[in-house]
């Protein structure tokens, strides 16, 4: 379990604002991947029918079985360190679940994600040299402000409830589980519905009075460490990130619970990128 500060931190602490220079700056350097989502040069929506394109070796289909690729005389993946040449079939994937495959081109590696998500197989290539990924000069954010640093309670539902929300691809839903809810005051009272997270942690998506106006308006994501043995956390809302969609037409993000949407102006994590939509 993770151990709550007695303590707010301050912005004042200099210590507190390079930890969040630190984090941001290492947070840009995984964005700017080569491989990463910057990288992503189409998204492909497979079908029964074996098709080809221009951007990955091979021609793709899916089935009730999983996805196929069929690569031609000269063409080669790399699976897990293996060569893969003629008919690979990738299985059925679970959903939100992905298997990278790469290849040399040129001077470089390329990768193919091989995907699922909202119920469909898709593959979206990554490039090193994508154009999005070329013309990135990086997030602004505003400064490290210790007053979106909030001590919140976790209250889990009884069982962890299936939540179904939309996604910036018209038509496609998610389906997410969360256990439970985070409760704090900010301005006052609100509420968050959290979803699972990585090592026992939780994520919350959500949008605010700064959406669309000096942030990403579909929404953003912070991430919470698992509540201590009280039931507390800690959300630190200068933590909070842009998704993918908001850089890159070839996302599938989903959008925040209805019940996530902060009638508070939080003034702290990643602005919108430029060219983003409002």
């Amino acid at each position: 379990m993770s151990t709550i500060a007695t303590e707010t931190p301050s912005v004042t602490d200099p210590d507190f604002a390079a930890a969040w220079g630190r984090w941001h700056a290492d947070h840009e350097r995984r964005r700017a991947d080569g491989h990463g989502f910057l990288a992503i040069t189409s998204i492909r929506w497979l079908t029964s029918e074996p098709e080809r394109f221009p951007d990955v070796p091979g021609a793709w289909s899916t089935s009730e079985d999983g996805p196929v690729v069929t690569l031609a005389t000269g063409e080669q993946l790399e699976i897990d360190g293996a060569a893969v040449t003629g008919i690979h079939r990738f299985g059925p994937l679970p959903e939100r679940t992905s298997v990278n495959a790469s290849w040399a081109t040129g001077d470089t590696t390329a990768v193919v994600e091989v995907a699922r998500r909202g119920g469909n197989d898709i593959i979206r290539p990554r490039h090193p040299d994508a154009e999005i990924l070329a013309a990135y000069t990086g997030t602004d954010a505003y400064a490290p402000d210790d007053r979106f640093v909030v001590e919140a309670a976790y209250t889990p539902f009884d069982e962890p409830r299936e939540v179904t929300v939309g996604s910036v691809v018209d038509g496609l839903q998610h389906v997410y589980e969360a256990p439970g809810l985070l409760s704090f005051d900010l301005d006052g009272p609100r509420e968050l519905v959290a979803f699972g997270g990585h090592d026992g942690g939780l994520t919350v998506l959500f949008t605010d009075l700064t959406s669309g106006v000096t942030t990403y308006a579909a929404h953003r994501s912070v991430a919470v460490e698992a509540p201590d043995e009280h039931g507390r956390v800690l959300i630190d809302f200068n933590r909070a990130v842009n998704l993918p969609c908001a850089y890159t037409p070839y996302a599938t993000c989903p959008l925040p619970p209805a019940e996530n949407r902060l009638a508070v102006a939080i003034e702290a994590g990643e602005k919108k990128p430029s060219g983003a939509d409002s």
